[in-house]
């Protein structure tokens, strides 16, 4: 019964506590730091919908845990050096989707891509250090993983909604969602799910994405120039996405 009582704590904690606490903490933080002239699209704060998302992507990850995984010493894993990293990149995205309520123009126009870059610079370094110090975990996975994932959209979109990339540029965003959608659709199906091919070429591209997009949203960067070098940067991401379906589904041949 104690033990019951402790996974039901634990899991209020990591699935309410936990990201209503750091939601309304951001949220507070950027009203203070955010001036007037940041805000005024469609009628949203960008300190609010900052603080919505980080909210929402820690109860996604909190949600997804096994319960019988969250006692014995949780917290200290959650909160140790690499997962901290980890936390910092996702809080750092989470400002980037705020600026979605930010028209273009604003003086802070430099922060999305400050707060991007600096996310995607610590991409590596959280795992690094995770295994250094012998503590990769499934949470640490799981965040890692959403930050990722969510960053591929926050990301894109507010560029897109600057004017700094073209609107089918967030194909990107959505071809994570959609490989998974249809992953899961043939799993529904009954259809064999075979094993991604062994390349590392995704994780290459997806770095190249990371950076291509960041340098988009820098200010001085000439737009004209983004564009032109857009599809060249997404076709091949866009490819491997492809490539991968066809292995899973069987259409072509994987990992032997």
């Amino acid at each position: 019964m104690a033990e019951t009582r402790q996974r039901r704590s634990v899991r209020v904690g990591v699935g309410v506590g936990l990201p209503v606490a750091a939601g309304v903490a951001l949220t507070a933080l950027l009203s203070r730091l955010l001036p007037a002239d940041a805000t005024g699209r469609w009628g949203l704060s960008p300190a609010v919908v900052a603080g919505v998302c980080w909210a929402g992507l820690l109860w996604y990850v909190g949600y997804g845990l096994d319960p019988g995984r969250l006692t014995g010493g949780f917290w200290r894993r959650l909160l140790g050096i690499a997962n901290a990293i980890t936390l910092a990149r996702g809080a750092l995205y989470a400002v980037v989707a705020g600026f979605v309520a930010v028209p273009p123009g604003t003086t802070l126009a430099w922060v999305p891509a400050l707060c991007y870059g600096t996310g995607v610079a610590l991409d590596n370094l959280d795992g690094t250090v995770a295994r250094e110090v012998g503590r990769e975990t499934e949470i640490g996975r799981r965040l890692d993983m959403a930050f990722d994932t969510f960053g591929f959209v926050a990301a894109p979109l507010v560029a897109v909604l600057w004017g700094l990339l073209p609107v089918w540029y967030l194909a990107i965003s959505a071809a994570r969602y959609v490989f998974r959608g249809a992953v899961w659709l043939r799993r529904v199906r009954g259809l064999p799910v075979g094993d991604l091919p062994d390349s590392d070429l995704g994780r290459y591209l997806a770095g190249a994405q990371m950076i291509f997009v960041t340098v988009a949203l820098v200010p001085p960067v000439p737009t004209d120039l983004v564009w032109t070098l857009a599809p060249v940067v997404l076709l091949p991401s866009l490819a491997v996405f492809a490539r991968d379906y066809l292995a899973v589904s069987g259409r072509r041949p994987g990992p032997r």
